[in-house]
């Protein structure tokens, strides 16, 4: 794993934690929005977009977006 690797998961996990932090579950648009309004990275936001349409748990979106 790479130190860039690495970073974008602290970052991300991060991100997820504060999107999560008054929600139960999010929308794939909703992450989507916030990730936008965070001004995260480029690579990141990528991954974001590439979530499918639906309703994620925390846990899902983070599993999810790991394996993009």
């Amino acid at each position: 794993m790479t130190d860039e690797t690495t970073g974008d998961n602290a970052r991300l996990t991060a991100f997820l934690d504060d999107a999560y932090r008054a929600e139960e579950r999010m929308s794939s648009g909703d992450l989507q929005r916030r990730a936008i309004a965070e001004d995260l990275p480029a690579a990141l936001l990528t991954r974001i977009d590439a979530l499918p349409e639906g309703e994620y748990l925390q846990d899902e979106a983070d599993e999810a977006l790991r394996t993009l």
